[in-house]
């Protein structure tokens, strides 16, 4: 009993301690969303995240096969839903990705791939807290396309330059980039491009 005590009350002066290192840090550096996470608040993050899984889905085995059109169907969603924070080939290395607190993880190293199917599919259904990672699960048709998800990120280090080229394909694209397009197409076939519209006149 004594023993247990006496634990708890090191577990709760660690924590007290952890509190106070993370108020004197934003304290003196603020919150913003530019700086990088402690190593302290990566390994809290991590073992938070992996408290908050259950047990019985990190062990889970994937359902959906892995089949050459499960991972083409997965690769058109990845492009079309999520490249524009993790970027096709899954480095993170976007705007929107390397703008979130903490950034977007290249999901090709250790940290993505050492999780356990069960894990990556948990955390593509349900979010992470306070991370820019929504969760998308809503339903058993999410559910297959979430479990798909996991396959083409296990495929991530192995992706062709044929595959990374058709993925740019499927990401979409705002007017301007659709105009710009169309502009350079029209120059490359000889005609003149139409001009730009007057500023007061954009949609």
């Amino acid at each position: 009993m004594k023993r247990a005590s006496l634990w708890l009350s090191g577990l709760l002066l660690a924590l007290l301690a952890a509190a106070g290192g993370a108020a004197f840090v934003v304290v003196r550096r603020g919150v913003s969303a530019r700086d990088e996470p402690t190593r302290l608040e990566a390994f809290l993050a991590r073992g938070m995240r992996r408290l908050a899984i259950p047990s019985g889905l990190r062990t889970r085995t994937n359902p959906v096969p892995a089949t050459p059109d499960a991972l083409a169907r997965a690769r058109a969603h990845f492009a079309d839903h999520c490249a524009s924070c993790h970027a096709n080939d899954g480095s993170g290395e976007t705007p929107v990705g390397q703008g979130l607190y903490p950034k977007a993880p290249d999901m090709r190293k250790a940290q993505t791939q050492g999780l356990s199917d069960g894990e990556i599919f948990y955390v593509i259904s349900h979010g992470v807290r306070f991370t820019g990672m929504p969760g998308w699960g809503r339903g058993p048709e999410q559910d297959r396309d979430s479990w798909a998800l996991v396959h083409f990120i296990r495929h991530l280090p192995r992706l062709s330059a044929g595959e990374l080229a058709e993925m740019k394909r499927l990401n979409p694209r705002s007017p301007q980039e659709i105009e710009e397009e169309r502009a350079e197409e029209a120059f490359l076939r000889g005609e003149d491009p139409a001009p730009p519209a007057p500023e007061g006149h954009r949609h």
